[in-house]
């Protein structure tokens, strides 16, 4: 099976893309959709990072910018999967009906497979099987109650998923951060050849929400 990686250089896409990796499927290339601004269906957070997480893997990159309108996003999408010529599309979708919905509808548009293998997983189990597949996570991004600005580059470990945890009984957030309430980076995992190193960053906060918005990477030989 050929397939390509929907990715945005967070935790679930490029978790998904390392399951179908083991799975025996051909990873042709990566695909990603670059929102002008906030959208439903992409993430736009230190997404210009992606052409060094492309060389870090070994595999081409297929990237198109959106003004992220409904439906012209969509249709943004449907070209880039279009060009991979691939059996199939491999997403990181976990809980996102909308998500899900929409990348099946355009595979059915052009006879490609969409795959969720992330898809209704236990969100706390789910982040103890990235720590123990050796992913490097920080996060990125805050936007929930309870999430402030110290967690901004915090690393995903088993103390940040016991706070996690703490978090999701008191306040009911998601822990997967599928509600949007936190974005993610992978410095390193499997399948990268080189990893990601953060030589600049700066940490922006407004009060609710803050980023972490990466101004330098540097690739490194493991």
């Amino acid at each position: 099976m050929k397939v390509a990686c929907l990715v945005s250089g967070g935790k679930d896409s490029l978790y998904a893309c390392y399951i179908a990796m083991h799975y025996g499927w051909e990873i042709k290339c990566l695909i990603a959709v670059y929102p002008k601004k906030n959208s439903w269906m992409y993430h736009g957070q230190n997404i210009h990072l992606l052409p060094f997480i492309s060389k870090a893997i070994g595999l081409p990159l297929l990237m198109k910018e959106s003004e992220a309108e409904k439906e012209k996003e969509l249709d943004d999408l449907k070209e880039l999967i279009g060009k991979a010529k691939v059996e199939g599309v491999v997403s990181g979708a976990i809980a996102s009906e909308y998500q899900r919905t929409r990348i099946e509808k355009i595979c059915h548009e052009i006879n490609v497979k969409s795959f969720t293998p992330i898809w209704h997983k236990n969100q706390e189990m789910l982040l103890h099987d990235l720590i123990e597949a050796n992913f490097k996570v920080i996060i990125t991004a805050v936007a929930a109650y309870g999430l402030n600005k110290s967690w901004l580059g915090r690393k995903i470990d088993e103390k940040c998923i016991a706070d996690l945890k703490i978090l999701n009984g008191r306040y009911g957030i998601n822990m997967a951060g599928e509600g949007g309430e936190y974005e993610t980076l992978v410095l390193d995992c499997p399948l990268y050849k080189k990893s990601l190193k953060v030589n600049k960053a700066i940490k922006k906060w407004d009060g609710n929400r803050g980023s972490y918005d990466i101004i330098e990477v540097k690739l490194l030989e493991k």
